[in-house]
Parts: structure tokens; C-alpha cells; sequence
């Protein structure tokens, strides 16, 4: 294989990897690929898990602090409230796809709505 072949190579694969990226580009504005929010089972799972996890740490902190300073029901109670608050507010974070960004806001969107204005 000389130089020629080599460079000829090169080239046909550059250009394979530029179809293929414009591909992945198009599909992605689409609103294919791996940047789309989750859908059906796997959001609904999601949610059940966010929701009964945030229950749990409440309750395993709440019977923790109540077994250790002898007030049996009252920590347990307050921190299932804040167990259910804290699975709510997760939910909604995964329902709605927003992170944990200041002002709960996705940044791609920001920046978008920011060159429009411009």
C-alpha cells in the first residue's frame, strides 16, 4: 500500500464519518436518539423508584432518631412528611425533566431562547 492508497483511504473514510455524523446530528434534532426524555415503562418505573426511595430514607432517619433519643413516633412522623415531599418533588423533577441546574431551568433551552433574542 503506497502513499496514494493510503490518502485515498483516509479520504473515504473522513467522508464516511462526516455522512454518518450529519446522520446522528439530523436524528437528533428529530428528537431521536439518546437526548430524548424517557417514555412509558422506563419513566414509570422511574418514578416509582423516586418515589418509594424517598419514603424509605425518611422513614430508616425517622425511626433512627426516635430509636436513639426515645421519642418513639414523633421522628418517624415527621420524617415520612419529609420523605413524601422530597419522592413528590422528585417526581415532578422526572416528569417535567428538569435537573438540579439553579432555578431548575435546562441550560440548552436557556441558550437557545438567548441567541433567538440576539
Amino acid at each position: 500500500m503506497d502513499e496514494r492508497d493510503s490518502h485515498r483511504s483516509l479520504t473515504e473514510i473522513d467522508e464516511r464519518l462526516r455522512a454518518l455524523r450529519a446522520e446522528a446530528a439530523e436524528k437528533a434534532a428529530a428528537g431521536g436518539g439518546r437526548g430524548r426524555p424517557e417514555q412509558g415503562i422506563g419513566l414509570a418505573f422511574r418514578i416509582g423508584v423516586e418515589l418509594v426511595s424517598a419514603l424509605i430514607v425518611g422513614l430508616v432517619i425517622g425511626f433512627g432518631l426516635d430509636y436513639w433519643l426515645g421519642t418513639k413516633p414523633w421522628f418517624l412522623i415527621v420524617f415520612f412528611f419529609l420523605g413524601a415531599a422530597a419522592g413528590v418533588l422528585n417526581v415532578y423533577r422526572a416528569t417535567r425533566g428538569l435537573g438540579l441546574a439553579v432555578g431548575y431551568a435546562e441550560p440548552e433551552k436557556e441558550e437557545k431562547d438567548r441567541s433567538a433574542g440576539d
